[in-house]
């Protein structure tokens, strides 16, 4: 009998598909798992929802042409029944043992025919659930584009993408229709194979794409046979040239998470890169409708902990207030009721150690609480040492509030920062240069070199619209505040003469190239050891080193991190 015709199409590979058990790729997908891991994993296979995609070889779907004897000297001879079949794997589990047994099991028993790509992708699964800091993800925002009014919009400006910046939608997410539009925009000669999941504990949605190059998406597409003419010809599986992406999609954000691609063989950075961007590029397409189109934005922010990603960009209320923020987002009823800010009524003061030890003490007799009060006074300086700790862990506590904790499981792990602030200079050098006039009336070409930049970005635009404001408008408003014009004329003057020169200084200071990466299993949770420590000023430490600006890279000017209004959003 021919074998059955396979033609290049779009479509993306079956979920029935199967590997050859032989595959390297597939001994390396099962021995990675531990025991316990495993025979999970393997009862979930046997659950009879799944018996579509995870069929095993049993002996009732044999016919009664095939020689029964041929199993009497097999090592894993296949079970009669499904329910047999899921008490051996279940007694397997209630004893010890190793883990190349059930994998022996596995491949040379019941799945000998074949494991199938959704077998494989439950597995690759379950090794990200057992390995959580195995993938390094990189967050992405959800931008609507602006809709034109007219078509003459479009015709007069072609390239309309321009980000919607008042738009609050979030767009709707099916995941049939999604994987549909996805489909459409992989290339022809690539198949790719989908998977969702939802992991157990975390409010989101998580999709696996296993990207092969071939234009089949039949057996063809997981072997190929070798150039070898001779009738020893072996089939030669193209696993190798495999790669696996995973991208979460959080419950009610904003945000997408995308995680560097996985390759079964040796592959090049650009090849990884170039996935990547392709997966970048096709989402957004995916999710937009007619009048209704998204964009992606890179936030800065990656890490290998998802947990820590949920809590900076998930569907809870940490998003825009991390560090001692967080009280303001409290989900506790408890905590919002004593302790937020915005509570009109003052909290009792809890007890201190002090009162608690004299009550304490009250429950001895007179003779011990007098011997109690006659210690002998501290040494001023252990006294003042024990004052200095107390001092900086409250405000540790104050800058940091209840997050960077080292046993929190959020910990970002790499920080990397550019710092852009010009070189300070001091009273004495800012008087010399404001006397010699010399340096600000060089021609330009010899004037020093180096990068514009702007004390604080809101203050010089609020300047620059007090210059270009019209004087009958000052004077107006003025009379409508109460101030008399003769008398604060003179103090605005100066006022302005002092941000110009303040601007010129700014125009032309020198600004070193100062880089500074932080690495550790929880970089925010060391920098708050340290300033509990006492080795980090708490009060003068600028605010993206407590890790409210919810970012891991991010360029510095004037303290805080470059984004919208500084807070790195």
């Amino acid at each position: 009998m021919a074998p059955p015709l396979s033609l290049p199409t779009t479509a993306r590979l079956p979920s029935s598909l199967r590997v050859n058990p032989s595959n390297p790729s597939v001994i390396r997908a099962l021995s990675r798992l531990s025991r316990s891991s495993l025979l999970s994993l393997v009862l979930d296979w046997l659950d009879p929802n799944n018996q579509s995609l995870c069929p095993p070889l049993l002996r009732e779907h044999l016919s009664d042409e095939e020689d029964e004897d041929e199993f009497e000297t097999d090592l894993h001879p296949p079970a009669y029944s499904l329910a047999e079949l899921r008490e051996l794997y279940a007694d397997m589990q209630a004893r010890k043992g190793g883990r190349r047994e059930v994998v022996d099991r596995i491949l040379e028993g019941d799945w000998r025919d074949g494991l199938s790509l959704y077998q494989l992708a439950m597995a690759d699964l379950q090794y990200l659930y057992d390995h959580p800091g195995t993938l390094k993800w990189a967050c992405y925002k959800i931008q609507r584009l602006q809709t034109p009014g007219h078509e003459d919009d479009v015709e007069a400006d072609r390239s309309y993408d321009k980000i919607d910046k008042t738009a609050m939608h979030v767009p709707r997410f099916h995941p049939s229709t999604f994987l549909q539009n996805l489909q459409a925009e992989v290339l022809p000669d690539v198949k790719a194979h989908y998977n969702f999941d939802r992991p157990k504990g975390l409010p989101l949605l998580l999709l696996r794409i296993f990207v092969i190059d071939s234009p089949y998406n039949t057996d063809l597409a997981v072997s190929a046979r070798s150039g070898s003419t001779s009738s020893a010809a072996r089939m030669v599986t193209c696993f190798d040239a495999s790669r696996t992406i995973y991208v979460a999609f959080p419950d009610a954000s904003p945000h997408i998470f995308v995680s560097k691609s996985q390759s079964a063989g040796p592959t090049t950075q650009a090849e990884t890169r170039s996935l990547r961007a392709l997966v970048v590029e096709g989402i957004p397409k995916a999710l937009s409708r007619p009048r209704e189109r998204y964009a992606l934005k890179a936030v800065n922010l990656q890490t290998k902990n998802l947990d820590a990603m949920l809590s900076l960009r998930g569907p809870g209320r940490s998003n825009a207030a991390s560090g001692g923020w967080g009280i303001y987002a409290s989900d506790k009823a408890v905590d919002a009721r004593t302790d937020s800010p915005l509570n009109p009524l003052l909290p009792t003061p809890p007890l201190s150690d002090d009162i608690v030890e004299d009550e304490d003490a009250g429950a001895y007799d007179a003779g011990s609480r007098e011997t109690a009060t006659r210690k002998r006074p501290l040494n001023p300086e252990i006294a003042e040492e024990e004052k200095r700790r107390k001092r900086a862990k409250l405000v540790a506590q104050a800058r940091f509030g209840d997050n960077a904790k080292i046993d929190d499981g959020k910990g970002v792990e790499r920080v990397d920062v550019l710092i852009e602030d010009p070189f300070p200079l001091s009273a004495r050098e800012i008087e010399d240069e404001d006397q010699d006039g010399e340096e600000l009336q060089r021609p330009l070409s010899r004037r020093p070199k180096g990068r514009r930049g702007t004390v604080d970005a809101s203050l010089l635009e609020e300047a620059e619209r007090e210059e270009d404001e019209d004087p009958e408008e000052q004077e107006r408003r003025d009379r409508d505040q109460g101030i008399d014009a003769s008398d604060d004329g003179a103090a605005r003057r100066a006022g302005r003469q002092a941000r110009e020169g303040d601007r010129d200084r700014e125009k032309w200071a020198w600004r070193p190239n100062v880089r500074i990466s932080l690495h550790g299993p929880h970089v925010f949770a060391g920098i708050r050891q340290l300033v509990e420590a006492g080795f980090i000023d708490g009060e003068r430490m600028p605010g993206w080193m407590t890790g409210e600006d919810g970012v891991t890279m991010g360029a510095v000017r004037n303290g805080r991190i470059k984004g919208f209004r500084g807070s790195g959003l």
